[in-house]
């Protein structure tokens, strides 16, 4: 039996998400023979361009952000399975219009697969003028739709964006997206952990002292002001990002490598996290904003949006008990690099003579997510031609050396088809996504009420000198293992 060709429809198909990441992704796909023979796009926006201007616009921006990897001699075939209609999400008529327009082009049954690259505002609007007018229903083939981040601001606008979703779709039909668990170097981490026995019977709270997260950025907020200053870095970065890392870290073996089981243990992670009380947000917290944030056009001249945090996190289950998990993430930093450093306890007693001023460092485990992806382990060697010196060494992997500089596919390539494929693996679930803001509700919550300072920086440096305060009154400093 020939399979049902698929259609992807695209709100917001002028925008940059689409340029940038979703029609790259898919040409990637096809040149690499990945994307199914009968898949065809089509672009929904309000712009009023034509079927060819919209191909002609795109491959304008293909050229841009692809570079080496735009093949002219691939493109055109790709261009003509892409669609274009304008269409104005607030028009109600437009649904019905497009609902016609899709039928026509698919012929008969289809599959679809809807992609919400829209402001999260028109979310809801879309999702219920798509179940008014069936366009929803299952009754010719899959419906799936994929939201971008971010899903709502706080708990309560994500449980009412949830109940929208669910009112008009399944669970198995939402796919919730976070490119983050799509990084190649993300989704190592689970066969680096359960595929190899060196590491695992040590990855718990007997043999591990504490766990960094970070998430750097160079850049301000530039021209995104306006929409930062109403989101700043903890719900851009920490209610997905982040905590996603961090449950990835700590999660038990599924018990297999399906979608349930692994979100099942995501959750479960998440679950586990100690709530903060609002009487110890500004101990568990540490907030700053860079220097210069607030002349920023678009930006409030009082903001107490911070655009640095760092947090300290515990888990309370059996494996992480005790184990602080230390999550920061900033923008205008002095370094570009998202990495997960695992701290090892130190031995417990040194027969080594070694000198008064010399101590021995831990061995640290780092796992560069970005950009130089790969593995480093520190871990102490004797110094040559010494009675017992000690220093310390790194042994590497880096995924551009073993498997070529352009062996690592761009995350939206991933999750597009693993959505056309059904596989909501690296999706988030309902129950994940309000844990999280759970979790982070509460140090919004400080900022609110004036209960969290808000300390500045300088752009460029690591964060507020607080920071390093922030783990140095526990003995512990910030490490950069990439």
């Amino acid at each position: 039996m020939a399979a049902r060709p698929i259609t992807i429809v695209i709100f917001g198909a002028s925008g940059d998400l689409t340029h940038r990441k979703l029609i790259p992704a898919l040409f990637h796909l096809r040149y690499k023979n990945r994307l199914p023979e009968g898949v065809q796009v089509v672009g929904l926006s309000r712009t009023g361009w034509t079927e060819d201007q919209f191909r002609e616009d795109l491959c304008t921006s293909a050229r841009k952000f692809m570079r080496d990897n735009y093949l002219p001699e691939h493109w055109e075939p790709f261009a003509q399975r892409l669609h274009y209609l304008p269409f104005d999400i607030s028009i109600r008529s437009d649904f019905a219009r497009g609902s016609d327009y899709l039928n026509n082009l698919e012929g008969g049954p289809a599959d679809r697969l809807y992609y919400l690259a829209t402001a999260p505002q028109f979310f809801p609007l879309i999702i219920q003028s798509l179940g008014q007018q069936a366009m929803l229903a299952e009754d010719a083939g899959w419906r799936r739709v994929i939201v971008e981040k971010p899903f709502g601001h706080d708990l309560s606008s994500a449980r009412q964006l949830n109940e929208i979703l669910h009112g008009h779709l399944k669970e198995s039909q939402i796919y919730r997206i976070d490119h983050y668990l799509a990084k190649e170097t993300v989704q190592n981490l689970l066969v680096f952990r359960f595929a190899n026995t060196i590491f695992e019977p040590l990855w718990n709270r007997n043999y591990i002292d504490h766990v960094q997260i970070t998430a750097a950025e160079t850049v301000d907020v530039g021209h995104r002001g306006g929409y930062y200053d109403s989101s700043g870095i903890l719900r851009d970065m920490f209610q997905n990002h982040l905590l996603q890392l961090m449950a990835l870290v700590a999660m038990e073996a599924p018990a297999s490598f399906g979608a349930d089981s692994l979100r099942d243990e995501r959750v479960k992670v998440l679950a586990s996290i100690r709530l903060l009380k609002p009487e110890m947000v500004a101990v568990e917290s540490l907030l700053g904003q860079y220097r210069g944030y607030r002349q920023a056009k678009a930006v409030a001249p009082d903001s107490r949006t911070p655009t640095f945090a760092a947090i300290r996190f515990y888990i309370d289950n059996w494996r992480w008990q005790g184990v602080p998990f230390y999550l920061r993430s900033g923008k205008a930093l002095k370094q570009k690099t998202t990495q997960i450093n695992i701290h090892f306890k130190a031995p417990p007693h040194l027969m080594f003579p070694l000198p008064e001023d010399m101590q021995i460092r831990s061995n640290i485990l780092s796992i560069c997510v970005q950009p130089d992806e790969g593995i480093h382990l520190r871990f102490e060697a004797k110094v040559p031609d010494t009675a017992a010196d000690m220093g310390s060494v790194n042994m590497e992997f880096h995924y551009a050396e073993d498997f070529g500089t352009i062996a690592i596919p761009e995350a939206y390539e991933r999750l597009l088809l693993d959505a056309l494929r059904g596989d909501a693996s690296l999706f988030t679930r309902a129950d994940g996504i309000e844990r999280a803001w759970h979790l982070v509700d509460p140090i919004l919550e400080g900022i609110r009420g004036g209960d969290v300072p808000i300390y500045e920086y300088e752009p460029g440096s690591w964060g507020p000198v607080e920071a390093e305060n922030f783990l140095g009154r526990e003995s512990r400093a910030w490490h950069m293992g990439c």
